[in-house]
């Protein structure tokens, strides 16, 4: 697409940057598979117990419509605006923008509740003493904002440069812990193997959605590839690619890990594990300090999907500011690194407001979300079923891929969206619906701004 802001001297986001390779690497960093192991492990088998693993695969088939509709929706446009250009262009501007604004409020939110386990993963390396003090964790999460922050702004490979340590350190080691978990070095199964483990045929329905919700959370965030497409080589295709591959990856990894964890550990390791499950499996694999590596692996993954979210509200807002939906200012880009530094700015430093305000707001760090992802997921799989419904009807594979599988996607994320409203306290809530919905703010003054502006310009 276009831009209106665009000129000699401001040639665009720096493309043909990215690879296929840098591309997966993305994808795989966005979802961050050893962050969201810790994060929700322990309270996936805790909920549903063996069946654990049968939630992740289960959960990530049925996304996998949504992974193809994002494919095929930048396939028709490479825009770095990603859901929020789709939908504008197939449904209507007002849709479009909260489907961009949902991405904005998403990466806000991530900003406190991926920050703090990163800061207090990086104290437990060297001051042990002061992972309890809350300030002390503060500061460190601040820190982290900040240098994430500066590489973003600094340049799309320099980030993907840091990504590739990150993620294949982190994949390494979960690899690593699969491996020996499975050669049986631990004496006695703690759990009896099944294959219901991973066809879930002791499923309720009760038990799917109650997995279905967890899993949906450790499965998001693959799409900063398309966000990125603008400066990946042959975007178009390669990022949707990416995404793919990446999502498969992490299916494997994360189901694999849940085997895994189930083997070696107890209920009552699992239970007193809690974040910490991927260093238990560890201390029970490695000898100490090797089990160490564990405590890493969870940080740079924490602080590598710290990166991608910056780098999808930056991108979103660039792609909002070109359009002159928000501010044209936020399309601003760096003479030299071409990166939408005013975006990443504001990202940084709302990170830090919201590190401040968890000191006093203790539920700010326990929001993530899962009902924002899911609402501009769905949007995304409807603008794809819609758009292509009637090439859709012209083969059983369009039908599939075109239509079917991203409709159940949409229906799957509406409902673990309504389903998670109750189970959250008020302030989760406010901060999660609110977010969304402060959202008419802007888009009203957008309105009123571009209406103000075509009056000037009949009148003249």
């Amino acid at each position: 697409m276009s831009s209106s802001v665009e000129t000699v001297n401001n040639p665009g986001l720096r493309a043909d940057t990215l690879g296929f390779g840098e591309s997966v690497v993305m994808g795989v960093a966005g979802i961050g598979p050893a962050y969201s192991l810790a994060a929700t492990a322990a309270v996936l088998i805790g909920s549903v117990g063996v069946l654990a693993p049968a939630s992740l695969i289960y959960c990530g088939l049925i996304m996998f419509g949504i992974v193809f509709a994002f494919r095929h929706l930048n396939r028709l446009n490479a825009n770095a605006g990603a859901s929020y250009s789709w939908v504008t262009s197939i449904f209507s501007p007002a849709i479009g923008f909260f489907a961009g604004w949902t991405v904005i409020a998403s990466s806000a939110l991530f900003m406190v509740s991926g920050t703090l386990p990163a800061a207090a993963g990086t104290l437990k390396l060297f001051e042990p003493g002061l992972v309890d003090n809350q300030i002390a964790v503060t500061l460190i999460a601040a820190g982290w904002v900040v240098v994430i922050g500066a590489v973003v702004a600094k340049g799309i490979k320099l980030s993907s440069y840091t990504q590739i340590v990150f993620t294949v350190f982190e994949v390494g080691v979960l690899a690593l812990l699969i491996a020996l978990a499975a050669v049986g070095l631990t004496p006695v199964a703690a759990h009896a193997h099944s294959l219901a483990w991973f066809t879930g045929a002791d499923f309720t329905p009760g038990l799917f959605a109650t997995g279905a919700g967890i899993a949906l959370f450790a499965f998001s965030g693959w799409d900063v590839t398309v966000n990125l497409n603008e400066e990946t080589r042959d975007g178009a295709r390669i990022a949707g690619r990416g995404s793919i591959v990446a999502a498969a990856m992490t299916v494997v990894l994360l189901a694999g890990f849940n085997a895994v964890a189930l083997r070696v550990l107890s209920d009552a390791d699992i239970e007193n594990a809690g974040v910490n499950i991927v260093s238990a499996l560890a201390e029970k694999l490695m000898p100490h300090p090797w089990d160490y590596i564990a405590v890493i692996a969870v940080m740079l993954s924490t602080v590598g999907t710290l990166e991608t979210s910056i780098l999808q509200f930056a991108r979103t807002l660039f792609a909002m500011g070109r359009d002159n939906v928000l501010h044209p200012r936020y399309a601003r880009l760096h003479q030299t690194y071409r990166t939408p530094w005013l975006a990443t700015l504001l990202i940084t430093m709302l990170g830090l407001l919201l590190l401040l305000l968890s000191l006093f707001l203790s539920s700010i760090k326990t929001v993530i979300g899962d009902s924002v992802i899911a609402f501009y997921y769905a949007l995304a799989g409807l603008a794809c079923a819609w758009h292509f419904r009637k090439r859709a009807l012209t083969g059983v594979g369009e039908f599939v891929f075109l239509l079917a599988w991203p409709l159940l996607g949409v229906v799957f994320c509406l409902f673990i969206a309504v389903c998670n409203v109750p189970t959250y306290d008020l302030t989760t809530n406010v901060l999660a619906i609110g977010g969304i919905a402060i959202g008419i703010v802007p888009y009203l003054w957008s309105r009123s701004r571009l209406t103000d502006r075509t009056a000037t310009s009949a009148a003249a």
